[in-house]
């Protein structure tokens, strides 16, 4: 019945359908609602010994009903009809809350060649962990098709609903969905054919995974090292150590016909490691190696990969040869017009200068290290100096921002001018400091200056502002920790206190008028 499958689901005015439900029920008889099977299963209920149908059967269509052995009235049968569409209308409206906020969410359900943004693409993954966590099948399923419909574009959905089709154990719609990814909707993507060489591999369909491979190596992705090598190791797995050997040298043959390879360092590279790792032949691999620096211009994956090579190999280690190669790479030429960048051949230094550390003499480190020091420490204090010049101007910004909050409580501070212009960290009462004479304002160096351990400890509290010559020294502080300093005050003006006052009597003091105090408690002025 139609009422049944749409009760089911939780889908919009499912309240509306739920009453006319109700309605027709109520107005047909209950052998016009119930479908054959359910009719046959009523029928047999009637009779003594019997549930459910024939015997050692279980309920049919997903209905699990347990009907007693006596005869029901019609209108019996019929209520227990209406409840247990009730109890899926429940159940879907429950479920409806649960997925309301994963729906709403959804803003391009349907197809579309521009790019989902990264909510959405969230929203689906999440949404399917949540129907995934279930125990209804069907619904996986459903949404996974729901989903492939807006995000067909995307392999990383075509792959998960593949793995969790393999999980379920329904290895056919795994298959099926695996085919409709490579061969239609993102065929062109490299990522897919990996993963589809790998699975047919895993599920024993090593000619699929062949021509995965091949597919890639000819058309969609050629000279993809990641191909290349899960070819060569699939290879490897199966036993044909020699074939893996011949995809790195076709390709490697490959790319060297080709003007400027990017990616030609990184196949000898692996080479190598494969030889090394692999085939148990280390002197090969050192020979792929050398070959690559005499025939191609230098590069730091070339010279990174020999300095390793050597690092594992047993004594003696050829220092002599690689103190050579480092200072033909890293030393500036300006006839070479592949020169590497000052980034890649300081790394290059710094891990020839930990392979010397290790194996190296009292001499070798010491030309080493004194290289290094030539060609890139300057480098390094230029580029601290450049740091440091910048938090310099951030801190002359800091302090615009802190003198235009000291104007603006000026007016407060005009109201009391002999109060305490610069208190000590400890917020507490200070004596007043009377000045006899106006002082020009003294500019104060904090002596830790110069005494910073070079520029890579470099602190912003290094310098301190201007300071009055009767305020307290700030506490220093470190960049990371920095906290506001109070603004700079204006100038104290000095101030005659020869007014006209009573002199002063044993007599009892005369009543003053309260003064209003500021919100910090300032010193107290001797009358």
């Amino acid at each position: 019945m139609i009422y049944t499958r749409i009760l089911e689901n939780p889908i919009n005015q499912l309240d509306r359908y739920f009453n006319s439900f109700k309605e027709l029920a109520g107005s047909r008889p209950l052998s016009e609602l119930q479908t054959a099977e359910e009719a046959a299963i009523t029928a047999a209920s009637a009779e003594p010994g019997v549930q459910g149908g024939e015997e050692g059967e279980g309920p049919r269509d997903g209905v699990e009903q347990e009907f007693p052995k006596s005869t029901l009235s019609e209108s019996e049968e019929l209520e227990k009809y209406i409840t247990i569409r009730e109890d899926m209308y429940k159940k879907a409206k429950e479920l409806d809350l649960q997925i309301r906020d994963f729906e709403a969410a959804i803003k391009r359900p349907y197809f579309h060649v521009k790019p989902l943004d990264d909510i959405q693409l969230a929203n689906w993954h999440n949404y399917l962990d949540f129907i995934e966590r279930g125990d209804d099948f069907n619904k996986v399923v459903k949404l996974y098709e729901r989903c492939l419909i807006a995000c067909a574009n995307y392999s990383e959905y075509w792959i998960r609903y593949v793995l969790c089709m393999e999980a379920s154990g329904s290895m056919e719609l795994a298959s099926n969905a695996l085919a409709r990814a490579t061969q239609v909707f993102v065929k062109r993507q490299p990522e897919i054919h990996v993963f589809a060489a790998r699975f047919k591999e895993q599920s024993g369909d090593i000619s699929g995974a062949r021509a995965e491979y091949q597919l890639l190596h000819s058309d969609v992705a050629p000279g993809l090292i990641e191909a290349l090598v899960k070819h060569a190791n699939m290879e490897h797995r199966l036993g044909q150590v020699e074939t893996a050997l011949i995809i790195f040298t076709d390709a490697i043959t490959s790319e060297q016909a080709k003007d400027q390879s990017q990616i030609l360092p990184f196949l000898y590279v692996q080479y190598a490691r494969f030889l090394y790792l692999v085939v148990g032949n280390a002197e090969k691999a050192r020979e792929v190696l050398t070959g690559a620096l005499e025939h191609m211009p230098l590069s730091r994956p070339l010279v990174e990969a020999v300095i390793h090579l050597e690092t594992v190999q047993p004594f003696p280690k050829r220092i002599d040869y690689l103190d050579s190669l480092v200072e033909k790479v890293i030393t500036p030429n300006a006839e070479d017009s592949n020169v590497l960048s000052s980034v890649d051949r300081e790394e290059l230094s710094s891990i020839f200068l930990e392979f010397v550390d290790l194996f190296g003499d009292a001499t070798v480190i010491k030309k080493a290290e004194n290289r290094h020091a030539k060609l890139f420490l300057h480098q390094k204090t230029m580029s601290e100096s450049r740091k440091r010049q910048a938090q310099d101007g951030l801190s002359s910004d800091k302090v615009k921002s802190l003198k235009s909050v000291s104007s603006a409580a000026s007016p407060l501070l005009s109201a009391y001018p002999n109060g305490q212009q610069q208190w000590a960290a400890g917020y507490g009462p200070q004596p007043q400091a009377w000045a006899q004479a106006p002082q020009p304002p003294v500019q104060q160096w904090n002596p830790a200056y110069s005494q910073q351990a070079g520029y890579g400890n470099y602190s912003y509290a290094g310098y301190t502002q201007p300071q009055q010559a009767a305020a307290a020294p700030q506490p220093a502080a470190s960049y990371g920790a920095y906290t506001q300093t109070y603004p700079v005050q204006q100038a104290y003006t000095p101030q005659t206190y020869a007014q006209a006052t009573p002199a002063f009597t044993p007599a009892a003091a005369q009543p003053q008028a309260p003064v209003p105090q500021p919100y910090y408690s300032v010193g107290c002025i001797p009358q």
